[in-house]
This record gives structure tokens, sequence and C-alpha cells, in this order.
């Protein structure tokens, strides 16, 4: 088994995920097996029970696992399936050793850092690093490891001590260590500063780490005069020194590894260059200039909570993305804060609530997406009214289902009072409750998590027919609450249809509005599945009703080809479709960032 280590100095966001990400593909691209794995430091067992505001959103695995964000990049780029054990944390580590304390395993010993939670560390890397992700037979021929944080960090250290110990153990040529650092250039002068990057190399050095590649953040390609100063200065051959420039959008950072020949300098370390090919990006180097030039929009409402932050829906977004491109379609996000859309705004704040509205109106889709608490259920239930009243194109999931249940329980059914229990334990026409094996008193894994199936009861229906007439799906869960089997008939009576249910029946997975243009609810999270050139069914379905598209989609099982030349359809890497957004959210931005057009009030990330 090969290593490739992938570290951070300087400062935190300068893209570690995505260079670890794009390293993978371009080793895959290379004929190469690759798995990955991600280091976070926090004490957290898992990221499930973390505010999206406090690390983005929580990405759910087909066994349950409940993971950092970036593991979602490296099955969207790597097109694998990961598993919980991929994503390393401080929490796992000290329980497992913990665990073994107790149990007796060592002996009477003093339990230190050094050996005991290092040799856990290590012995974690080596058994998750020959697990199969890739559907195929036997372990992968290179793991990619992203260490999270900067180097320097407190609770990094144990990890640093452990990587360098495995660096010796497994050898230099299994073992090689890329370190992604930032070279600014100060306006005053506009001259490249390398500092910051010698001295992050100097402690990462000092740590008993030695980088064999960097790879150096910049506005601009590096000049040749500060890559052989940095090259003097990190001990670093100058042809091992990579620039991560400024792009219009980041899926061009494989072609400028590609470019720079950094995969030769990983393959000369790793002693594969006998064994892989020339990597082979042409159908990733066809999506990109094509992506580039789409240019008539599709407009999607995001009705959320979280809007202030979009990587707290970042999988949302890039199934949105793959969709659009499907469609050869420019994607232009609306983030609209649910709170802003209910009545007491419009008495506190009524500017943002017309502005919230205005823009609502002026849509192609709504999506509601999945979330936890009371605040802005409201908002999302007027929203998912406006789309079933003006037949605008309408995706709920998960929470974003369980609202529209409840909106039609109300306007259709007169149950003014319906409501969901978590928001309202006392209501007398309880829609949604909680799941009777979920447990009140735990947070952490206790929902209905992982990969369930779906089967269909009705074959002539929207979903079933985005999904290629099958008979079942597998979909992603994350959920506690769900639509109370006991008032459905009621429902189903008034008009809608629960066209997907798990193998007992009683639980709703899909409903939808027969009569509505789209009008659909989710009970799972297919964009944890959607992947380029093969985006989720149903978020398809939504971008295509949302151009005019629907029909042609929903006549060909074959759904990217049916809208996509054949040509362009991709079936591997990552959809690098411009996002333009507009709305509320935390920082003034205008112009591109990391891909993503954000003008007046937009996101900025």
């Amino acid at each position: 088994m090969k290593y490739v280590l992938v570290t951070g100095g300087v400062v935190s966001g300068l893209g570690k995920g995505v260079t670890a990400s794009s390293i993978g593909l371009l080793l895959k691209a290379c004929g190469l097996r690759v798995t990955s794995i991600k280091i976070d430091p926090y004490l957290n067992t898992d990221a499930g029970t973390m505010s999206p505001f406090e690390h983005g959103e929580v990405f759910v695995l087909d066994d349950g696992g409940e993971v950092d964000l970036d593991l979602g990049n490296y099955e969207r780029f790597l097109d694998i399936k990961l598993t919980r054990d991929n994503n390393i944390t401080t929490g796992k580590i000290y329980q497992s050793v913990i665990d073994k304390e107790r149990r007796g395993d060592y002996l009477g010993k003093t339990v230190q850092v050094v050996p005991h939670i290092t040799d856990a560390i290590q012995e974690w890397i080596e058994r998750v690093a020959i697990v199969p992700v890739d559907g195929k037979e036997g372990p992968a021929d290179v793991c990619v490891i992203e260490l999270g944080g900067t180097i320097g960090d407190i609770e990094s250290m144990p990890f640093i001590e452990a990587l360098g110990q495995f660096s010796y153990h497994v050898g230099p040529g299994n073992f090689c260590l890329i370190h992604v650092s930032l070279v600014p250039v100060l306006n005053v002068v506009g001259e490249q500063k390398t500092k910051p990057t010698q001295h992050s190399v100097r402690g990462l050095r000092g740590l008993g780490l030695t980088p064999n590649i960097l790879a150096c953040r910049s506005t601009k390609a590096l000049d040749e005069n500060v890559k052989g100063k940095l090259s003097q200065f990190c001990h670093v051959p100058a042809e091992n020194i990579i620039t991560l420039y400024d792009v219009p959008n980041i899926w061009h950072i494989p072609l400028l590894l590609r470019d720079q020949k950094a995969h030769e300098a990983i393959l000369k370390r790793l002693n594969l260059m006998g064994v892989a090919r020339e990597p082979n990006l042409k159908e990733w180097t066809i999506r990109t200039e094509v992506c580039d030039m789409l240019y008539n929009p599709v407009r999607i409402a995001m009705v959320g909570k979280y809007t202030g932050l979009s990587d707290a829906y970042l999988s949302v977004l890039k199934a949105l993305l793959h969709a659009s491109v499907a469609c050869r379609r420019k994607l232009i996000v609306e983030w609209i804060a649910a709170g802003d859309l209910e009545d007491v705004t419009a008495k506190e704040a009524p500017d943002a609530h017309k502005d919230a509205w205005d823009r609502l109106k002026g849509v192609d889709g709504i999506l509601v997406p999945g979330g936890f608490g009371d605040r802005g259920v409201q908002g999302k239930i007027l929203a998912a009214k406006y789309a079933r009243e003006k037949n605008v194109p309408f995706l709920g999931i998960c929470l974003g289902m369980q609202i529209a249940v409840i909106e039609f329980a109300r306007s259709i059914l007169g149950w003014q009072d319906a409501n969901s229990t978590e928001f309202d334990p006392e209501t007398k026409n309880p829609c949604v409750i909680f799941m009777p094996e979920g447990s009140k008193t735990h947070m952490g894994g206790t929902m209905r998590l992982g990969s369930r199936r779906t089967y269909f009861r009705l074959a002539d229906c929207k979903s079933a027919k985005l999904y290629g007439g099958m008979n079942f799906v597998d979909e992603r869960h994350r959920h506690r609450y769900e639509v109370n089997p006991d008032m459905t008939s009621q429902l189903e009576d008034a008009g809608l249809s629960f066209v997907g249910k798990d193998e007992t029946g009683r639980r709703m997975e899909i409903v939808e509005l027969p009569d509505h243009p789209y009008f659909i609810g989710v009970q799972f999270h297919p964009e944890f599945k959607s992947r380029p050139g093969k985006p989720s069914p149903l978020f398809l379905g939504l971008i295509a009703a949302a151009c005019g598209q629907l029909e042609v989609v929903l006549q060909n099982n074959d759904h990217v080809s049916s809208v996509v030349p054949k040509k362009i359809v991709m079936s591997n890497g990552q959809s690098m479709m411009k996002a333009h957004q507009n709305g509320n959210a935390t920082k003034h931005c205008n112009g591109l960032v990391n891909g993503v057009y954000s003008n007046g009030n937009g996101v900025h990330f």
C-alpha cells in the first residue's frame, strides 16, 4: 500500500480537501485504484452532533456514518463509497484506547499518548486503507490521507507524531507528503511572500515530517525566483513546487496539477512510474470547457435556515449543479432564509420580508432541504404552499417532505393545528411523529441513518419514472421523525400520493402531487449519491421541470443522455458548473469566488 499525506499550513481554509480529492482523481486517471481517509482532530466521535454553522454539512455514508463534508468531496470526485472508519477523529481514537484499557488489553501498563494513542492511529490507518471502496475486490493501490487543521494546532500533535512514525514504518518509497501552504501577495508591493510557507515547513520539519511536494496557494502562478527561494529554504526540489493559483472555478484544480506534472512527482516518490500510465483527463477537460460556456439560466430557490453558510447545504448544491449541467443550464441559486418569509418578519423587518417573497416569486423551482429545530418552519410551509398553489416545481428533502405534508393537511384537509410533534408535542393532528426506535436522551448516532430501501407502490408516477422504472431504490437517510402512518389514508383520499414506502409499508418515503407539474417530497437524502455525469434522478427532475425538459427526461430511462449529447456525458469526475448565488448571507461579495458568482449579499465560501 502506498500513502499520500496532505497537510496544511499558515491558515485554515486553503483547500486541503479539494487538493486531496484532486490528487486522488489524478492518480485514478493514471490507472491506479485510490481510497481516502480524513483525519479530524476534534474530540467529537463524529460530525453528527455538530451544528452546520460550526462545521458545514454532515455527510452521511451508506453504513450510516455521519462524517466530515470532505468525504463527500472524495466520493464525488472518485465515485467511491466510503465507510465511517474512513473518517478518523480524536474522539474515536481515544474511545478505542480507553475501551482497550477497560478490557485489560494493556496488561496493567500505564496508558499514554505515546505509544498507545499513536499506535492506535497507525493501526487504524493501515486497517482502513486496505478496505476496498470502489466495488472491486482487493485493496486499493494508493490511500490519500488528509490531516485536518493546521500544522501547529495543539489537537493535531498526536496525529503528527503518529504520522511521523508511520512514514518511517512504511518506508520512503511508500509515503509521500504534500504540504498545502499560502504564498500571499501584499497589495502594497505586489510581491509574492514566501516567509509564511518557510515558517510552516520549518514547523512541520521540527515535528518530524518532511514535505516531498509543496502545493502553494496564491492569487497567481508563482514566479520562478519565488520557486527557487522556496526550494532553497524548504529543501524541496523546484519541480516539486506546485502552484494552486486562483482559477474561475475550483474544478480546474486537477488540470492544474496535471499540467504542472504533480502526478510524476508523486509517482516517482512512490516508485509507481513503471505501473501508472499518463493521466487520462480528456472527459474532465471537455466537461470543464462545456460547463464554463453554459449560458441559459435556471433559477432555484433554496429555502432553509442556514442560508448564511452555503457549506451547510454543500451536497444539495452539488446535486443541483450536476442536474443543471445535464440539462445544459447555468444554475442560479436564490438563498432565501425561511424565517424571512414568515408573517412575523413582515412586522419586524418588512424590507427583508418583501425581498424574500419577491425573490421566491421570481424562481423557476423551489427546494426545501433537510434541517432540525422549529426556526423557520413556518416559512418553509409557506414556500411549499406557494409552490403547490402556483404550480412551481418543488422538491422537499427530509424535513422538506414533512412540511409539505403538514401544509397539505392544513390547507386541503382544514386541520389548522396539523404539525410535527417535533415542533408541537401537544398537537391534535400529528402528521409527523417521532420514530419508535429513536432515542430522546442520546443525540449522537441514534437517528435512522444510512442506506435504506424504498419500494415504489405505484409505477406510473414521476419519481419511479425518473429512477428508470425500478421497483425499489436504495438511498441514504438521516432523520428522527416520520410521516404518521395512521393519517396517510386521509391525506391520500384528499389527493396526496405516497408512492414510495419502506419494506413494511408503514414508513412513508416518497410523496407526490399527481396533478402538479413537479411536486415531490422524499424522506431520504438523494443529494448524497449524486455524481457528475450521474445526477440524482430527483434533482434532475426538479431542474428539468424548472426549464421545461421534464417530459423529455421521463420518456427516457437513460436520464442524462436524454438531455445531454452522448459525447459530453461523463462517467467520473466533478461538475464544474458555476453557481450564481443571490440572497442574504454573512458576507458581501461581488465577483467570482471558488467558481461561485456571488452578487450583492451573496454567500462567500
